[in-house]
């Protein structure tokens, strides 16, 4: 475990530190686009940031080569040069793109080949446990294509979420978290060393993920653009892949019984990751919308819009940051509650915490005016909008001055009421309490 955490820390440390230089490179190059109609952000913002997420990722697999532990991953499999392979390819491709927009064709082009480099590596999909009819050998074919699909829909799904400031980052930081514990726990736990590259590719995602999050959380100083969206999304992918198609469940050795059973019994352990778009279920549900909504209209598939989830936060009232913590908190719920549910299906009480978690996360969803107060005694752990607002001492002992003057001069001075002023009027509350002057000077 220290050796997992001392390579995150260093992906972690490459990647916050080299994303300000990159940030200035991207304004010196250009790589700045005007503001588009599906933007949210108001001001032009560099893009680029994939370039020190892809050094981050160079820096985790170079420091885990040279550890005691993690050198038997290098020395036993070729699955981290495949991952370095198609990473590097992917990640040129994006540059390219944040740099000149290439046509989107061309990007999945990219994508399928940057996958094919990979499964000509050895990162490929063996087989599947199958639930009731066990283990089923795929052909060389058949697994090309499930491999290559599965890494095209998770960089799509994730680029697809890339829209508000730290949402994808985020995103793939918590599902990278949840994919970390459980394979974690199958290689240490069980002693199946197969599960050992997809660990060590959660633990560089969450090192690239929290380097680059300082800098782009909202106001984001720079976007990861294509080149570090669609790069996390594929170091996400092939670490699903490599844990999912490669690791035989009956070595799992829980059961006694046949293959089949051993398959049956293990399903609540392999559907969370059979698949990596469970674990990113929020990016594949915002993607599947999108190519209903669009191909609906008579659009491309690949066509931008206004209309993923994050901008129906916004538009029903959801701020800015609340729209992200919201995104967050259901994608740490579905990954969390399938990596509990895996642990212990037998649980009532999972089941019951996953239910009554879902029904806040719908209360949040429904409520987006609400602003909760935090106690004073943890006021200081919390952004100020959450804090509660002192009145300052002046304000405060004008307003008792005024009140006492009120009180004195109630019936006027020649004991008759004072008509109350009608609302709207210069000087009494809201956009007129400037008074009947704009407190703009007369610039003719």
């Amino acid at each position: 475990m220290r050796e997992y955490l001392l390579t995150l820390c260093i992906t972690a440390a490459v990647t916050y530190l080299l994303t300000g230089p990159v940030r200035k490179f991207a304004i010196v190059a250009g790589a700045m686009p005007e503001i588009r109609a599906r933007d949210v952000h108001r001001e032009p913002t560099p893009r680029l940031g994939g370039i020190a997420m892809f050094f981050g990722l160079c820096a985790g697999l170079l420091v885990a080569d040279h550890l005691t532990n993690l050198n038997e991953v290098f020395a036993k499999s070729n699955e981290p040069r495949a991952l370095l392979s198609g990473a590097a390819l992917i990640w040129l491709i994006g540059v390219l793109d944040d740099k000149f927009e290439i046509d989107a064709l061309i990007k999945l082009g990219g994508q399928m080949i940057a996958a094919g480099v990979m499964v000509m590596q050895g990162l490929t999909i063996l087989w599947l446990p199958i639930p009731g009819v066990g283990n089923v050998a795929l052909t060389q074919w058949q697994g090309t294509l499930l491999t290559v699909a599965l890494v095209v829909i998770t960089i799509n799904a994730v680029n697809f979420v890339d829209g508000l400031d730290g949402l994808a980052a985020g995103m793939v930081c918590i599902a990278a978290a949840a994919f970390f514990l459980y394979a974690y726990r199958v290689w240490v736990s069980y002693g199946i060393e197969a599960a050992a590259p997809a660990t060590l590719f959660a633990a560089i995602l969450m090192g690239m993920c929290l380097g680059f999050l300082p800098h782009n959380m909202h106001p984001a100083r720079i976007f990861m653009g294509d080149s570090g969206s669609m790069l996390i999304g594929l170091v996400l992918a092939a670490g699903a892949i490599s844990i999912t198609g490669q690791v035989d469940p009956d070595a799992l050795a829980l059961f006694t019984g046949s293959e089949k059973a051993a398959v049956h019994q293990t399903v609540p352990v392999y559907i969370p990751l059979l698949l990596p778009l469970t674990i990113i279920a929020v990016p594949a549900a915002d993607l599947v919308l999108a190519i209903v909504r669009r191909t609906w209209r008579g659009q491309s598939p690949f066509a931008a819009d206004r209309g993923h989830l994050h901008h129906r936060l916004l538009e029903i009232g959801h701020s800015h940051s609340r729209a992200v913590l919201i995104m967050y908190f259901w994608s740490a719920l579905i990954g969390f509650g399938a990596l509990a549910y895996s642990v212990n299906s037998a649980s009532m009480w999972i089941v019951l915490g996953v239910v009554f978690l879902s029904a806040v996360g719908l209360v949040l969803l429904l409520l987006p005016r609400f602003t909760p107060r935090v106690p004073r005694w943890a006021q200081r752990f919390v952004p100020p909008r959450y804090r509660r607002r002192r009145p300052a001492p002046e304000a405060v002992t004008a307003a008792r001055a005024e009140a006492a003057d009120g009180e004195r001069d109630g019936a006027g001075r020649d004991g008759e009421e004072r008509s109350p002023v009608a609302a709207g009027v210069s000087g009494v509350n809201g956009a007129t309490a400037i008074g009947a002057r704009s407190r703009f000077p007369d610039r003719r």
